[in-house]
């Protein structure tokens, strides 16, 4: 009796171990098919910064050869015109107009998406997927109060990301170390970082009190403490073992994505690696520093397609290239003066970072937000150029799409077959956003609301876009937009302006409340 008990209990195991491991062998098999996916996305990157784009006086091959081998399009779209917005919507497939904290955020700002908010890295992990990210964050951490010494949390672990090494926020902001998976890298707990945004620490060097420590001069907003003879934002006090090297940070994190791609090359894997090319302050490494001949701005744009081009290669090697699908965008468009005398501005030359486009960051005019576009995914992309109306919010529904789930949110389209090239159809219309401010896309046109506000932000001298009357232009005619056809096309005004608000609703946005007429 005895021994039939254990051949039921034996058989009973048996079975369920081959049940498991069957059910497994179908997970791997069905997981090889999957795709990897790579979001390459520059910082400050501007429509005109590319060869692929029509830039002339700058060579960028290696971003040019994903462009010829792929989808080029031409109205390829951020949803803001700054870097924590855009960050945001490109994450959660959600309009960052709709979250009233995302902002340019302080490096001590709190995590900005909600530990219970589905991401594109919660999405995929959902499908099998191994999900990293290696460079700039800039979407907050912790919970408002953060020791810096010990484990960091909420962090990108919680957004979805089985591995990080992010810095907190931009080059320009303290803290200047690296973070991975929530603990900071070479940090000596004899000598802890303090971080404050608000007031200096006593006897701490800034920009004002210590000029001559300065390597590089600020212009505005960038005067508080000195690193690496660098003014920031913000003050900072210890953690002397863990300040990274300016001119080896893309190395660094070319280096850290080409470790993640090798270590999960056997599983499909989401690597979101965000370059912090061309962000202030621009400090190439030695081997890029001279080479362009339009300043750092331009020796760092040349740093990142290179250090591209590396990437492209590791893939290459490992016999990936096939098999994985990149993205290479931007999170807002350029601007040259940034806060530092970096001669970006004196040896501008006949460069244009915003190609034929009006604007530029911060600004609602069009090269705010319209920025390079590329989709990638070798035997898979029919290489083209596609004109259609596309966004970076639509990569949530349309990667979901792609690797089966059905997973959507109400911003976020379905446009794997315009990002595969399959079809020249994009989205109809689109709000995207600039300092809290929105304007609208349908069609060949364009609509920006009335604003209050300089109409040009002279720091940085980049037209922002803000006028006391609509303003509305045929894109497709005026790419410039230089021709304001609100008074002569009302008709037309009147049609995007009803579009418009059944989207974002009637706001005052710091402006006139919105009136059909």
């Amino acid at each position: 009796m005895i021994e039939k008990k254990r051949s039921i209990v034996f058989k009973f195991f048996l079975i369920l171990f081959l049940t498991f491991s069957l059910a497994k062998a179908q997970q791997l098999k069905s997981n090889k098919k999957l795709p990897n996916i790579v979001f390459i996305y520059a910082d400050d990157l501007g429509y005109g910064d590319l060869g692929a784009y029509g830039a002339t006086e700058i060579k960028t091959p290696n971003m040019d050869a994903l462009a010829n081998g792929g989808v080029r399009f031409t109205n390829g779209y951020a949803t803001s015109a700054t870097c924590t917005p855009s960050r945001y919507g490109l994450l959660t497939g959600i309009y960052p107009w709709r979250e009233k904290n995302a902002k340019i955020l302080p490096g001590t700002a709190p995590l900005l998406i909600k530990t219970n908010q589905m991401t594109i890295p919660k999405m995929l992990k959902e499908k099998g997927y191994h999900t990293g990210i290696v460079g700039k964050w800039h979407l907050g951490l912790g919970d408002g109060a953060i020791d810096w010494n010990k484990n960091i949390s909420p962090s990108p672990r919680e957004v979805g990301f089985d591995y990080s090494y992010i810095m907190a926020a931009t080059q320009d902001r303290v803290p200047t170390v690296y973070i991975q998976n929530g603990a900071v890298v070479g940090l000596d707990p004899k000598d802890p970082i303090e971080i404050n945004y608000d007031k200096n620490f006593e006897g701490e060097p800034t920009a004002l009190t210590n000029p001559e420590l300065l390597k590089m001069n600020w212009h505005h907003g960038h005067n508080n403490s000195v690193v690496n003879g660098v003014p920031r934002i913000g003050f900072m006090k210890g953690g002397k073992s863990a300040i990274w090297n300016d001119d080896d940070m893309s190395d660094t994190f070319l280096q850290q994505a080409n470790d993640y791609v090798k270590t999960h090359k056997n599983e499909p894997f989401f690597l979101y690696y965000a370059i912090q090319q061309p962000h202030v302050p621009r400090i190439p490494n030695p081997r890029f520093a001279g080479k362009s001949g339009l300043g750092p701005r331009g020796d760092v744009i040349l740093e990142a397609d290179w250090t591209i081009g590396e990437f492209i290669k590791t893939l290459e090697k490992e016999g990936l290239l096939e098999n994985t699908l990149i993205v290479l965008s931007s999170d807002n468009g350029p601007v040259l003066n940034d806060g530092y005398y970096d001669d970006a501005v004196t040896k501008i030359g006949n460069h244009k970072p915003a190609g034929p486009l009006k604007g530029g960051k911060y600004s609602l005019f069009e090269a705010g937000t319209r920025v390079p576009f590329i989709v990638h995914w070798k035997g898979k992309t029919k290489p083209t150029v596609s004109d259609a109306l596309v966004c970076q919010i639509d990569l949530f529904s349309s990667l979901a799409a792609l690797v089966g789930s059905k997973l959507r949110t109400k911003d976020s389209e379905n446009q794997i077959n315009a990002f595969t090239g399959k079809s020249t159809k994009g989205r109809k219309k689109l709000v995207i956003e600039a300092n809290s401010k929105t304007a609208f896309r349908k069609g060949d046109w364009a609509m920006i609301p009335p604003y209050n506000g300089l109409a040009v932000n002279n720091d940085v001298n980049i037209e922002l876009g803000n006028n006391k009357e609509y303003q509305l232009y045929n894109l497709k005619e005026d790419i410039g937009q230089e021709n304001n056809l609100a008074k002569s096309n009302p008709e037309k005004l009147n049609e995007m302006i009803d579009s418009y608000v059944k989207i974002r609703g009637k706001v005052n946005n710091n402006a006139q409340e919105l009136k059909l007429e």
